[in-house]
């Protein structure tokens, strides 16, 4: 065999082996994208898993600050709660400076609103310094125990700028200042440590229903009204 028919030969081989190469190529890839493992890629170049609850959450802006505080301050469920606890408060002449009339009604009514609105401007504003986020993070999906034990925690816990929870300190501060405070314009009966105390306590058990309120209204409502709830 000639130089020239080995040469010849050698060049056909090389155009076969080309070819079946570029053929290859055009083939669809394995699943896996096992020819990047292959060439050494490192995982971390691969898609990342999603969280889905970090994704979901946007930081509140200021305006959605501002609802807050008009909801919670002027909303029916707080209007309403207050109509009741005036009635009971002049049913039972508690403090007995107001006395047992309309008047008094109006008078703890008043007194009542004003407390809660200090509160409530408190932990927006001190919220807005600290990133905390003061709305309640509704979990309709889970089941009902669940959803009881978020209305509890999410009563001392808030979100912050990223989405993690973490304590309410605007929250705490909050409550227990603005009954503390309120003892300058309270009936001397009821302006002292002990009952500043008691309303605190009395201020978180609000929390607690707004936050129930708040988690399980929109779906009874929706069954009683054929409604579709609101997603969180």
């Amino acid at each position: 065999m000639g130089l020239r028919s080995i040469l010849a030969g050698g060049a056909a081989l090389l155009m076969t082996c080309a070819g079946g190469a570029a053929h290859a190529q055009d083939l669809p890839q394995p699943l896996g994208h096992a020819n990047e493992f292959a060439a050494g890629a490192p995982p971390a170049e691969l898609p990342q898993r999603p969280n889905p609850q970090a994704d979901a959450y946007l930081p509140i802006t200021g305006r959605q600050r501002l609802g807050w505080l008009a909801r919670k301050t002027l909303g029916p469920p707080n209007l309403v709660a207050g109509i009741f606890s005036s009635a009971i408060g002049t049913a039972r002449n508690q403090p007995p400076e107001d006395g047992p009339h309309w008047s008094g009604f109006g008078e703890r009514y008043g007194v009542r609103l004003t407390g809660i609105a200090t509160s409530n401007v408190l932990e927006a504003g001190l919220g807005a310094v600290w990133g905390e986020d003061p709305r309640y993070a509704r979990e309709p999906e889970r089941s009902f125990l669940t959803r009881l034990t978020s209305v509890a925690v999410q009563t001392f816990m808030t979100r912050r700028r990223h989405g993690q929870f973490a304590p309410a300190y605007a929250r705490f501060a909050a409550v227990t200042g603005s009954n503390f405070l309120s003892n300058t314009w309270r009936p001397d009966s009821e302006a002292d440590s002990y009952h500043a105390g008691i309303r605190t306590l009395l201020g978180f058990g609000m929390v607690m229903g707004g936050n129930a309120w708040d988690e399980f209204w929109p779906t009874a409502r929706a069954r009683l009204f054929h409604r579709r709830a609101p997603q969180p």
